[in-house]
């Protein structure tokens, strides 16, 4: 067996322990951390961004080139360390196998998905501000390539929205999955690049990325505070997605398909339950 891999148990054991870990953030740090992911995530969707403006590429060359520099992001959040809501969604193993409570994974969610927001957002008004976008009056090619993109997430109908968030985040919680199994750098990054170059190639959703893109575009067009409730025809769809995808990664395993049900037959189960005997 490989020193430098986690295999089976041993990634249970770790992922046990990170979810125990940020389930005990305090409030502060959760949205201070939140911030981090959110500019991480920004800067790869804005390498993504840049590469797409080269209009001469051929298509599918073009999305995979974006794949492979929007891996960036989740590398940052993962290897430094931040808490990213799309990837938080793991914790709910940890309600499943009754290691932490409900009340305390939605807070993490919810204050992550807050701060992943305002550093997405923030980031949006750094690259804007720099002129790397242009104006709304003389865009640049990659502020044309900004506008088109958030047109494009906004238009898309909500089932469509909800189901590409889904697609999405399988891969995003795979990929940590995958980050969490090696125990080298090297390995992290090469788990985390495959899954993500393929959801971005695929053209999946995924929420934290979007609270770059759609403030990108419209700062782009000029419509920044008048388009600001449109992102939302986008993010609660995606957002939704994400969150359903948890059940489709974390219940299926069949150990904690029985204690789910053992938990929801009788929420007063005891320990035994909870060791999956």
């Amino acid at each position: 067996m490989n020193s430098d891999n986690r295999l089976g148990l041993e990634i249970a054991k770790e992922l046990d322990r990170i979810i125990a870990k940020k389930t005990g953030q305090s409030p502060v740090a959760l949205v201070l951390f939140g911030i981090l992911a959110g500019a991480y995530i920004g800067f790869g969707a804005a390498a993504a961004t840049t590469v797409t403006a080269f209009e001469g590429l051929p298509v599918a060359l073009s999305k995979f080139l974006a794949g492979t520099v929007f891996c960036v992001g989740l590398i940052l959040v993962v290897i430094p360390g931040s808490e990213l809501f799309t990837g938080n969604i793991l914790l709910a193993a940890g309600i499943v196998d009754r290691k932490v409570g409900f009340g305390r994974v939605m807070t993490n969610w919810g204050l992550a998905y807050a701060g992943n927001f305002i550093g997405s957002v923030l980031l949006a008004l750094l690259i804007f501000g720099s002129g790397l976008l242009g104006s709304p009056e003389t865009p640049t090619a990659v502020g044309a390539a900004a506008v088109k993109i958030a047109g494009a997430k906004i238009a898309l109908p909500f089932v469509q929205a909800f189901l590409r968030g889904i697609l999405c985040n399988i891969l995003v919680c795979l990929a940590v999955i995958m980050a969490v199994s090696s125990r080298t750098m090297f390995g992290k990054i090469l788990g985390i690049y495959f899954p993500i170059m393929v959801f971005v190639l695929s053209g999946y959703e995924h929420s934290i990325a979007n609270m770059y893109f759609l403030p990108a575009g419209l700062l782009a067009e000029g419509r920044f505070f008048a388009g600001f409730g449109s992102m939302f025809a986008n993010l609660v769809p995606v957002t939704l997605g994400n969150v359903v995808e948890g059940l489709l990664v974390v219940v299926p395993h069949p150990a904690r398909a029985r204690r789910l049900a053992r938990l929801l037959r009788s929420p007063k189960t005891d320990s035994s339950d909870a060791s999956g005997k």
